[in-house]
């Protein structure tokens, strides 16, 4: 068995726009006479699509959503975002972005997105960091039902399925991939999915990421794709990942 994909979670890992996320959706909730408080906001849409998060506060607040409500709300919110980051001096994305990829491409392993976020809203942030190129398949918050978000597992059981579809000799397997994730609901998924992940403390503090996760780094800076690789060859990891620098 060897490393064959990289399978990376957006929200709180190639961007750290929770915060945008977060005023966002409270912004629109208000709009509805709606008042979660930030411990409920964080319980329920961390590592969520934004389809499930907005469901399950209206839920808590004893009302009820139609489909075609949730459809709009979900509109406005990633029109929204998209306005905002074109507001931005600078895009927030997490230092290490540039060399995961390089670490990608140079080992010619396959890159997918696996995400609750909205499929325009993904696009819109690869394009602008100039990075989409390199990603060979994006699964979003749109192509999952409310009970097929994260936690569940079928976000990264359909990136494997596309990346087999999009390269028929590949055969790939959930073993042969790697998950980079920061939020609890994520990581779960992943390992639910049979996939070995990485932890991101970018979120959480990194002692209750490593008890969730395969490994755990503090930074994605961190990622050396080579020190994990002995793991998919059955073989041991040596005693500690190499130490890399904040880039510059």
């Amino acid at each position: 068995m060897v490393l064959q994909a990289v399978l990376l979670d957006f929200n709180g890992v190639i961007i750290n726009d929770e915060p945008l996320h977060q005023t966002l959706i409270q912004d629109l909730l208000l709009e509805e006479n709606l008042r979660p408080s930030l411990e409920t906001y964080q319980q329920v849409c961390l590592g969520r699509t934004d389809r499930a998060c907005i469901t399950d506060l209206w839920q808590r607040q004893g009302r009820v959503v139609t489909e075609a409500q949730l459809n709009k709300l979900l509109d406005r919110k990633a029109t929204r975002y998209r306005e905002a980051l074109t507001t931005l001096e600078k895009l927030p994305l997490y230092p290490g972005l540039e060399d995961v990829i390089y670490q990608v491409r140079a080992a010619q392993l396959k890159l997918a997105v696996v995400s609750g976020a909205r499929l325009s809203e993904i696009e819109a942030v690869l394009s602008l960091a100039g990075v989409a190129d390199y990603v060979h398949t994006i699964v979003s918050g749109d192509d999952l039902s409310v009970a097929a978000s994260k936690p569940a597992p079928d976000g990264y059981l359909l990136a494997i399925q596309r990346l087999n579809q999009q390269f028929p000799a590949l055969h790939l397997t959930p073993g042969e991939c790697l998950a980079v994730e920061d939020s609890f609901a994520g990581l779960e998924a992943a390992r639910r999915a049979g996939v070995p992940v990485v932890g991101v403390a970018h979120a959480f503090p990194y002692h209750m990421i490593h008890r969730r996760a395969d490994w755990a780094i503090d930074h994605l800076y961190e990622l050396s794709l080579e020190w994990l690789q002995p793991y998919y060859a059955n073989q041991p990891l040596p005693s500690s990942p190499p130490e890399k620098s904040l880039p510059s």
